[in-house]
């Protein structure tokens, strides 16, 4: 059978491609190599409870918001969302001091300002800054789109350097940068672009599920398949087969091979430039500049259960560091220096937690001696992170120390499970000082290869979202899928 799109890779971007190309009256076919699609949204069930993998909070869901037209294009809104608390949906302990983030950017910046009192006007500029980030991130999608001057600055300009520049006190630069271990803080590197994207739709409103990431994976999953699609587990591409300089043919391990006018790979690039292993236009020079890109770190996780009525449900995200060192502190992996703990939303409305992640940034090499093996070290080095995690984080969070760790992640079970090069958890490197590089276009040498996915501009379920509809409006046009996000795009077939 021939489709009129294959999609290799069922993580969030190839998901979403999936759902607005079906939308739009292709006939989709989704291959995803695990056994179960969504990527960074698996969840994982242990001890008779389910835990999430990588997703944990989003920003900008309400009405008039940066993600509201597009989760209701995707029919995404009516999951069971909560929203964080308004007064403070970030926390970021400092040593012993600890800042709340508001929702809203004038109250945002007036919070900050009670603590910062001096730098009230600078607050006031930056929380300006991030909400014209957040009103401009689909101007890329308009049929007459208009690419600001603004926009290159923020691409070349280091976010270190904005922050630099326009704060003086050296502590609020470090609580500006608190809440992004979501993304990887580099002073030489980080696009300021990239970390206003990271953090403005948060600061519009925050959200978490009342249940697993699976929710969104799932809930995209039956409409690829309502709208005449399917998605297939345990299908691994092992080869792109090209034919007069197009692709025609996705080979998969156990032999079964389908066949496509247009392919959309949601894996690693370099993954997706290894599976095309004679053609035409993937000349060696590409190759080698995909291949040399940079990774982001990975990270390591930690997955909790509490004992019954031992801690109250916290509704928000607490950032926790020992010294205000946040932009540095990844440097020295041992011991942890910063955490994130997340708290589920209890599913028996008991008003008491029963599970609560931590986070922290781990780079590959913290993990290089166990690429080939996982030996007792490998085992005793997750123990002691684990603690050293837990540690850190109960300092804010009464009682996880009598928690039981149920499971821990390292960037080599990211990179087993998500195929990402050094078990990256951001994608590839974005780089201020070459841009045009790090910053990839949906579009391949190849007429109808396209990308899509965390690797090419933005992570996060934001920022991969917003590149899924990039890719589509390449396929279908940018009027087609611009009407589609502003609710004019009925289904064609």
């Amino acid at each position: 059978m021939r489709y009129d799109t294959l999609i290799i890779g069922g993580g969030l971007g190839g998901l979403e491609c999936g759902y607005l190309l079906s939308r739009a009256g292709q006939r989709v076919l989704v291959l995803e190599q695990g056994r179960q699609p969504g990527g960074c949204l698996q969840s994982l069930r242990r001890q008779g409870m389910t835990f999430d993998t990588g997703f944990h909070y989003v920003g900008g869901l309400a009405e008039g918001q940066s993600l509201h037209a597009a989760f209701r294009c995707l029919g995404l809104l009516d999951l069971p969302w909560q929203r964080l608390d308004a007064d403070g949906f970030d926390r970021v302990t400092i040593g012993d001091r600890t800042f709340p983030f508001a929702e809203g950017y004038d109250a945002f910046a007036d919070r900050l300002a009670e603590d910062f009192p001096a730098e009230r006007t600078a607050l006031r500029r930056y929380a300006d800054l991030l909400q014209r980030t957040a009103e401009g991130q689909w101007n890329a999608l308009s049929p007459c789109p208009s690419e600001t001057e603004m926009t290159t600055r923020m691409m070349e300009t280091p976010a270190w350097q904005y922050l630099q520049e326009n704060f003086r006190d050296p502590l609020l630069i470090q609580v500006l940068g608190g809440t992004s271990l979501k993304m990887e803080l580099r002073k030489e590197s980080l696009p300021l672009f990239a970390f206003l994207h990271g953090n403005s739709c948060f600061v519009e409103s925050s959200w978490r599920l009342r249940g697993d990431g699976s929710l969104i994976a799932d809930a995209l999953v039956r409409g690829i398949r309502t709208q005449g699609g399917d998605v297939v587990c345990r299908a691994e591409v092992r080869e792109l087969l090209e034919r007069n300089g197009r692709l025609v043919r996705a080979v998969c391990s156990n032999g079964e091979a389908y066949e496509g006018r247009l392919f959309v790979s949601d894996i690693h690039p370099d993954q997706t430039c290894r599976m095309v292993k004679d053609s035409q236009r993937l000349r060696p020079l590409f190759r080698r500049r995909i291949h040399g890109l940079a990774q982001s770190f990975g990270m390591f996780t930690v997955s909790l259960r509490l004992a019954p009525q031992s801690l109250r449900y916290f509704n928000h995200n607490h950032y926790v560091y020992r010294r205000p060192d946040v932009w540095d502190f990844h440097l020295n992996n041992r011991p942890v220096g910063g955490v994130l703990a997340s708290c589920r939303v209890p599913e028996d409305g008991s008003g008491f937690a029963r599970q609560v992640d931590l986070l922290t940034p781990m780079t590959w090499e913290s993990c290089r001696n166990w690429v080939t093996r996982r030996d007792a070290d490998y085992e005793e080095m997750k123990r002691q992170m684990a603690d050293e995690c837990v540690a850190l984080a109960g300092q804010v969070v009464p009682g996880l120390h009598e928690a039981k760790t149920v499971c821990t992640s390292t960037p080599l079970t990211w990179q087993r499970y998500t195929l990402s090069p050094e078990g990256s958890a951001y994608g590839l490197r974005k780089d201020c000082r070459a841009p045009m590089l790090t910053f990839l276009s949906p579009r391949t040498p190849i007429p109808n290869l396209f990308l899509t996915g965390q690797n090419l501009g933005l992570h996060g379920l934001h920022g991969v979202t917003m590149t899924a509809f990039r890719t589509c409006a390449e396929i279908l046009g940018r009027e087609t899928v611009w009407d589609m996000l502003h609710g004019n795009g009925a289904a064609t077939h």
